[in-house]
């Protein structure tokens, strides 16, 4: 028998996800469209004003929804995506490391690594999570580090809907591979900004309920 929903608990005191058969729905969203990096520039850039517009609507699209819980990466589009979308929605949004985008290491940025970068992303949706370049994280890491996170959240809102804003890659690495066992990243299935996917999260594992993947490529961009 599925014991029922008790209180959210303190994260000083969190029951592990296995603890109760209790979903908690996370809504994991791609962040709206930032600028494109310029010579120079560290990569870690902020919205538009139409990726600030796309906040503002995605908000509104969510007020039906009952949202309990608001979280974001530590880079800087997703931050001003919850922001927004938090102001909207009377909610704090904090920040965690481990839902950033991969990070292919230094080397992908050189014309020779961009190469290898994208043969690292074909091993993953190969099955070979492991694969990285030098100084670059492996699938598996990025997997980890995400599912982390996102249990974290999963444990503090058993039986709420929590909006996650994240990044495009690693959505498409994690979600499939977390509620499927299966490689992600399709190249067809783009994550337009603010798409969102629903996850459902509990003892039985995650389920991915709905996928905002788009067939057109331009939405891939920044």
């Amino acid at each position: 028998m599925r014991r029922r929903c008790s209180g959210r608990p303190a994260w000083g005191n969190v029951r592990r996800v296995s603890d109760l058969q209790c979903a908690a729905v996370l809504l994991v969203a791609r962040h709206g469209h930032a600028h494109e990096p310029e010579p120079g520039d560290d990569g870690d850039l902020g919205l538009t004003s139409d990726g600030v517009a796309q906040a503002c609507a995605f908000a509104d699209s969510l007020r039906g929804r009952r949202v309990a819980g608001l979280f974001t990466s530590t880079l800087r589009r997703a931050v001003e995506t919850g922001a927004v979308v938090g102001a909207e929605l009377g909610l704090e949004p904090e920040a965690l490391a481990g839902l950033v985008e991969f990070d292919l290491g230094p080397d992908a940025q050189t014309p020779d690594g961009e190469a290898a970068a994208v043969q690292v992303m074909r091993r993953w949706v190969a099955g070979d999570l492991d694969a990285a370049l030098p100084g670059g994280e492996s699938g598996t890491r990025v997997v980890d580090r995400f599912r982390d996170a996102a249990e974290e959240i999963a444990d503090r809102f058993r039986g709420e809907t929590v909006l996650v804003v994240s990044h495009g890659g690693v959505m498409s690495l994690v979600l499939p591979h977390l509620a499927a066992g299966q490689p992600g990243m399709t190249g067809e299935r783009w994550i337009p900004p603010c798409g969102v996917a629903e996850v459902h999260v509990d003892a039985d594992g995650w389920s991915l309920r709905t996928w905002p993947g788009s067939t057109d490529v331009t939405v891939a961009g920044h």
